[in-house]
Order: structure tokens, then sequence, then C-alpha cells
């Protein structure tokens, strides 16, 4: 889109240690605009949950720019139909059915299925889950009928739509787009109860004002632009840009949220300071 004045972008995948080592470039480049990483909930929950030894909070969120939709899947021969039935059996018997999730208890997949199981009732403490590396593991194990059902978000289960059925996305709408705009939302079937992932892009720590408004107002036009809005909705999300000042306010918000959500599921959390 010509916004980067003729520079070019190299783009590095640093997975591993619940995202520290993309974090630690980040560290190694204080004040130098230059670094970018991306960050997700996921990364709230993981440094809440005491797994990602580095707090998000400390990087300048330039922008979210990804609304991320979780759902609650079953194996496509599964007895269960709704998640009224989900919750129905949990209520009598929380450990009954095998709960897959990635990459570990407390992850932003385990809290997603555990918010609308606590709102509907269910002990949440009791929960059979299991953790996977990834959410292609977990949705591999479900397609061979290891496990009674996954958490995942859309891009991890759209590649099995003819083996599985979506019961529900626990957002406040639908998602936007394809065969997943079909699937209800857990309000819809009487569970008030949303948790939302969201994607965005952080900066260094020392950077200016400046350099965080060239940044912001760069990705607010590819925001903007049919080609990303086209690529978001073909992926099962939603757009949804915040700027900076959006972007921090929510980061600070879900964090206490999180913390009081590993609480009350009896998992391991790091202080509320």
């Amino acid at each position: 889109m010509g916004l980067l004045n003729g520079q070019t972008i190299i783009v590095e995948n640093k997975p591993g240690a619940a995202g520290l080592l993309a974090l630690q470039t980040l560290m190694r480049n204080r004040g130098d605009a230059h670094w970018l990483t991306t960050f997700h909930t996921g990364s709230i929950a993981a440094a809440a949950g005491g797994a990602l030894k580095a707090d998000v909070r400390d990087f300048p969120p330039v922008a979210t720019l990804v609304e991320e939709s979780t759902f609650v899947v079953v194996n496509a021969s599964s007895r269960y139909r709704r998640v009224r039935d989900l919750v129905d059996v949990l209520k009598q018997d929380p450990a009954l059915l095998r709960i897959g999730v990635a990459s570990a208890p407390g992850s932003s997949t385990h809290l997603a299925i555990a918010k609308p199981l606590r709102t509907a009732g269910v002990d949440v403490k009791g929960l059979t889950i299991v953790p996977f590396r990834s959410s292609a593991d977990s949705m591999a194990a479900l397609v061979g009928e290891h496990i009674d059902l996954v958490s995942a978000t859309a891009p991890a289960i759209q590649p099995h739509r003819e083996k599985i059925r979506a019961l529900a996305v626990v957002s406040p709408e639908r998602a936007s787009g394809g065969w997943l705009s079909e699937v209800p939302t857990w309000r819809e079937q009487g569970v008030a109860a949303d948790y939302v992932s969201y994607n965005g892009v952080c900066l260094p720590q020392g950077v200016t004002v400046d350099q965080i408004r060239y940044w912001e107002a760069a990705l607010r036009k590819v925001s903007d632009s049919a080609g990303w809005q086209e690529l978001v909705v073909k992926s099962g999300n939603r757009a949804a840009f915040r700027g900076y000042v959006d972007a921090k306010r929510y980061l600070d918000r879900e964090w206490t949220d999180t913390l009081a959500l590993l609480g009350e599921l009896g998992l391991p959390r790091v202080s509320s300071s």
C-alpha cells in the first residue's frame, strides 16, 4: 500500500516460551520503532498465569486489528447438538467430558470454554481439560474421537468442516462470512457470556509518541482497506481496529478480568499489581 516510504518488512517467526522469545527481541531493541511484534489476548492469559515471564502491558500496543472468535466444537457423530446438552451433563459431572485446549490449562482457549460454562452453572474447577501443543493437534484428536469437544478459533476448525459440528461461538455476535456465520452464540442459547480474543501489534519500550502515531496511522489505513477486510472475513474473524489509547485500555481491563477468572478456576496466577 506504499505506507513505509519504500522500506522492506522482514517477517521473522519466533515461537516458543509462550511468546517470550518474540518480546525479548523487542527488549533488545528498546526505543527502536523499526521493530514490532504481534500480540494476542492469549499473551495476557499466559502472562497472568505466569507462563509468560513478561508483562505484555509494558509494550506500547500500537493497535488491535482482528477480533478472533472461539468456538466449541464436537465430532460430527457426537450426540451433543447444542451447548445446553453439554451444560446439562457437565452440571451433573463436570469431569465427564474430555475438553481439548491449546496449549495449556489457563490458556485463552481454556478460558473461552470455562467462562460460558461457569456462567451456565457448571463447576469449572472440576472440568477434564486435555492440553495439546496446538489447536491443530486438539482438532486432530477430536476428529479421531479421542476427546469429546474442543475449544478453538476459526482458522483451526475450518479445515475440518465436514467432520465436526460447531455448537457455539463465545462472542457477542456471530462470526462474519461463510458457514461459521451459521453458528449461534452462547447468548443466543441462553448463556450470557462472551470471551473475545484480539490480535494486535506492539512496539518496544522507549519509543516516542510520534513513532506510535506513525504506526497507528499506517495500520489504520491497512485495517480500512478492502483487501484486509476480505482477508479477515475469509479467516472467520472480524476486523476490529483500536488505536493506541483504546488498545491500552483493553489490555489493562483484560488483565484484571483474566486474573479473576484464573482465580475462579483455581489455577495459578501472578499478583494483581
